[in-house]
């Protein structure tokens, strides 16, 4: 799920490999060589085949629950993340941004995607309070991506976005020029890192291997460089409730009369 700027991409790989060999040298069999880089992630969350992957806490909690395992929860350090939870940043452009989110009303907000719990939900969650359960933006641009709904807001064709603070401190540190006319303007409420996963019919005794190869990763001195450039620290196994705060802020937004972002 992080893969910008080229470096991070790079530090995603060089975890990979040493993940792929710590599991062969585990034993277990069919584990690739590379990491698939070209399937949409909507389709290899529930693909049979899957090994592991990352996926976003908000459809996990809403729609893949029941249907994948959950193997870890990864701890970063950046601004806004507190152990194994972190929320978004609602960045706007810095040479005219509004005083407060309560003065974005009738502003046009860019998101990622439908769905997205640090693009969407968590937005959501943020500006019930200020909508009075009427709609808030008048308009929404979906993007597809944290990168382009900032981009969006840079050359003024959205005024808002919110995004997770793990991919802002990314930029902030490895591509600071992607964030130049930015600024952060509020924060979201918070809930648990983007967890990583395995498909439903893996094993325990494949899970407790997943598990193991994290935790050896996260201690292996061949890999202090990629963690120090994903700020990735610790992983933990979190219990499947632990997601649910992030329907709560759904249900808050709900009962706030702001089901939608809109």
């Amino acid at each position: 799920m992080y893969v910008a700027p080229s470096v991070v991409l790079q530090a995603q790989r060089a975890v990979w490999v040493f993940l792929r060999d710590h599991l062969r040298d585990q034993g277990l069999s069919g584990v690739p060589e590379n990491l698939d880089e070209e399937m949409p992630h909507h389709e290899a969350w529930l693909d049979p085949r899957l090994l592991i992957a990352q996926t976003c806490g908000f459809p996990f909690v809403k729609h893949l629950r029941g249907r994948v395992r959950l193997v870890a929860t990864p701890v970063y350090v950046a601004p806004g993340c507190d152990g194994p939870t972190m929320r978004s940043v609602i960045v706007t452009r810095a040479k005219d941004a509004p005083a407060s989110l309560a003065a974005c009303a009738g502003l046009r907000v860019a998101l990622n995607e439908q769905g997205s719990n640090s693009g969407y939900n968590l937005l959501r969650a943020a500006v019930a309070p200020h909508a009075g359960g009427r709609p808030f933006f008048s308009g929404l641009l979906e993007t597809g991506g944290h990168l382009a709904s900032m981009a969006a807001v840079r050359c003024g064709d959205a005024d808002l976005a919110a995004i997770d603070c793990i991919t802002y401190d990314l930029l902030h540190r490895h591509a600071p020029e992607r964030l130049e006319g930015l600024a952060i303007l509020a924060e979201t409420p918070s809930g648990p890192n983007l967890p990583f996963i395995t498909r439903l019919s893996a094993t325990d005794g494949e899970l407790a291997g997943l598990r193991a190869a994290l935790r050896a990763a996260i201690t292996a001195p061949e890999l202090a460089d990629a963690r120090a450039t994903l700020g990735l620290t610790d992983v933990l196994v979190l219990e499947e409730g632990a997601y649910d705060i992030l329907l709560e802020h759904e249900q808050v937004a709900i009962a706030a009369g702001y089901p939608v972002l809109r």
